[in-house]
């Protein structure tokens, strides 16, 4: 449901709108109505409209249903403020991902709009849609760290909006960012058959991972199937003591937000159960339903049944397990990778040997971070294997912002990328060091969305994924680095991966399965361990050493 929303925003209305005026408050012309903006107060160039409603209310009976079109309205309405964020628990704070004054409800569907001042309907400028990330679960199109006015000032016309968690711009040249549960989302565009010609490049920033790497199913470019989302449905009607979706749905805000930051636990009863770098994904999360997303993600990889767009995507330096500080003790660390490499562990400690506490620490954090760039490379290696023409741009932050203690932080790049220093809600000593690191990272992105290319004259050459283990390396240094260190590293973490059934799911020792099915009730499909039972369909993922010991207690029918 919440991809609606996003292909929502395609809306060309808002790319043929006409400018009646240039003045401090600018009026423009759209097919629903006039809207008055107002300049940016970081830019005197850029002229800003904020709280476009793009979907009428999602309220009352509205609720979770596919958003309908906007009323068209008469007079001119008034552009210069944002809208409300959508419904969440986060409480308003500034900060990197919040904004110190949003008020929340679930009249909400709102986009703002950057554009150059002296931009027309007939500029036909590139098209950035940003959409902030929050786990699902919090964060709004108003937050400062995404202030279109940076990227405007590079001839782009830039998207922020609000979802249920005109201006001079050419519909032929839309890139869809994002970063973490952003950077998801865009990527659930790029999956899904619904937004077909309609965007041309994507950015996700803290995004692709590879479809077997066990890391991938706690973040938020996991995903859920429908029969598992529509369980998860049923739990929670008899949790909120209702019966049906139109009782649900005259059922408080407030009360619904008691479970808006609920975990799905995967991780549970597995060898990633108390390793702390693997986070169970949140609850409300994407489902493949068969209708916006109509197949997992590496099917879609093989079959080449997803947009085939530039893609620039990467990671950084501390998140997604490293941390400046990871607080190990050499027995922790042998204890932990021992557990989770398994039979590939004496391998693992051959190639990452420790001897003291503060090696096992730097140790973690160095195979946190191979294993971060080997697995989006290996998601663009999958992107390549499958088919896709475009070019996959891979990438690995490295510049840690002054005046805090978390190092290269999920998130630090954004600092950088969106050309606002020092405006952000981020209080620092911005050095000269970093408006150099802003100036070539803005400049590598604006190039992107620009031309599907973020390489341009004066900036280190930033090759495009290929057969060679490397990456591009941002921030401290610039220019392609090995993902791993060594071949031998590589081919560990290849190998690790290759355990696994594509983790986008769900990871499980054991399923809740017994003796005594028909095996005309069950069906194994073996080249994703989907099984149907009596109609109802589930998909159990499981180590691959595991899977005869799981066949030898079903009875089951092979099909291709």
């Amino acid at each position: 449901m919440r991809l609606h929303y996003l292909l929502t925003v395609f809306n060309p209305v808002f790319v043929t709108a006409t400018c009646l005026t240039s003045s401090a408050s600018p009026i423009i012309n759209t097919t629903l109505g006039q809207l008055q903006g107002t300049t940016s107060p970081y830019r005197s160039d850029i002229t800003v409209f904020k709280g476009i409603p793009y979907a009428t209310p999602p309220t009352g009976s509205l609720r979770w249903k596919a958003p309908l079109p906007v009323t068209p309205w008469t007079g001119i309405k008034n552009a210069s403020t944002f809208g409300a964020e959508c419904a969440q628990m986060v409480s308003p704070t500034a900060s990197i991902f919040g904004s110190a004054n949003a008020t929340v409800s679930e009249d909400c569907l709102y986009m703002n709009i950057w554009k150059p001042q002296n931009a027309t309907g007939l500029s036909k400028l590139p098209v950035y849609v940003w959409i902030y990330g929050g786990r699902f679960t919090g964060g709004g199109g108003d937050v400062l760290t995404y202030d279109g006015s940076g990227l405007a000032s590079k001839d782009i016309i830039v998207v922020t909006f609000n979802y249920r968690m005109a201006f001079g711009g050419d519909s032929g040249r839309v890139t869809v960012g994002g970063q973490s549960a952003g950077s998801a989302s865009a990527l659930d565009m790029m999956y899904s058959p619904l937004s077909k010609n309609l965007i041309h490049g994507v950015i996700a920033e803290s995004g692709a991972r590879g479809p077997h790497d066990p890391e991938t199913a706690g973040l938020a470019t996991s995903y859920r199937q429908l029969s598992a989302a529509y369980d998860d449905g049923i739990a929670l009607l008899t949790k909120l003591n209702v019966t049906s979706i139109s009782e649900l749905r005259n059922v408080s805000m407030a009360v619904l937000l008691t479970v808006d930051n609920d975990s799905d636990p995967l991780y549970a009863n597995t060898r990633f159960a108390n390793i702390s770098s693997f986070m169970n994904p949140p609850a409300w999360r994407p489902v493949i339903d068969n209708y916006v997303l109509i197949s997992s993600y590496a099917e879609a990889l093989l079959s080449n049944s997803h947009a085939d767009v530039p893609i620039l995507t990467g990671n950084n330096a501390d998140e997604s397990g490293a941390s400046p500080e990871p607080d190990l003790t050499l027995a922790t660390y042998t204890s932990q990778f021992t557990t989770m490499f398994g039979n590939l562990s004496s391998t693992f400690f051959d190639l990452y040997p420790a001897s003291n506490d503060t090696s096992a620490n730097t140790l973690s954090n160095t195979l946190f971070r191979d294993l971060s760039r080997t697995s989006t490379w290996n998601w663009a290696k999958d992107w390549t294997a499958g088919g896709a023409a475009s070019n996959v741009f891979t990438y690995y932050f490295t510049h840690a912002p002054p005046n805090q203690t978390a190092g290269v932080y999920h998130g630090a790049e954004l600092n950088y990328v969106m050309n606002n220093l020092p405006n952000t809600n981020v209080v620092a000593d911005w050095s000269a060091e970093d408006y150099a690191v802003e100036a070539v990272m803005s400049a590598y992105w604006a190039n992107f969305i620009k031309t599907g290319d973020p390489n341009g004259e004066g900036l280190v050459e930033w090759p495009a994924m290929s057969n060679a283990t490397r990456t591009m390396w941002l921030g401290d240094s610039w220019g392609a680095g090995e993902i791993a260190g060594s071949a031998e590293k590589v081919a560990l973490l290849e190998e690790w991966f290759a355990g696994f059934e594509e983790c986008y799911i769900l990871i499980l020792h054991q399923p809740n399965l017994r003796f005594g099915l028909d095996e005309k009730e069950l069906r194994v499909y073996p080249s994703q361990q989907m099984y149907h039972l009596r109609g109802y369909q589930f998909q159990l993922k499981i180590y691959k050493n595991e899977i005869n010991s799981l066949h030898s207690e079903l009875t089951y029918q092979t099909s291709e």
